[in-house]
């Protein structure tokens, strides 16, 4: 399976952005991690195919809004009221078969159980 991420770019604060991930067949689920210069990388957002059931850091949660469309296997990652710290280069991963919850694995553990990868794409929040 490939992943294809897109949607990234230069906005100011309090702005908007819509990342998008194609996937070339069906995994279990699609999750957006980021990792900004210098940091690790850190979970955003999943949600799975069949179910629909998102996830959502604390960090993002109530700004950002993660959607899918079967028909076109696309996940969307609509990020609202952007900040400075969320600039980095945002990935979007899969997993083959079901994993646990996001909120009852650490970061390690998440990254670990995506089997697929797709480039990044930059988001940019100037203040």
């Amino acid at each position: 399976v490939q992943l294809q991420a897109s949607g990234g770019g230069l906005v100011q604060a309090g702005g908007s952005l819509r990342l998008s991930c194609a996937a070339s067949g069906r995994t279990f689920n699609i999750a957006w991690f980021r990792q900004a210069p210098g940091k690790e990388r850190e979970f955003v957002s999943t949600i799975t195919w069949t179910e629909g059931r998102t996830e959502y850091s604390d960090s993002v949660k109530g700004r950002f809004t993660i959607s899918r469309d079967n028909a076109k296997t696309t996940v969307y990652l609509q990020m609202n009221l952007l900040k400075p710290e969320d600039t980095a280069v945002y990935y979007c991963a899969a997993s083959k078969t079901p994993v646990p919850p996001f909120s009852l694995i650490t970061t390690a553990q998440a990254i670990a159980g995506m089997d697929y990868w797709g480039k990044g794409t930059q988001v940019t929040v100037s203040s």
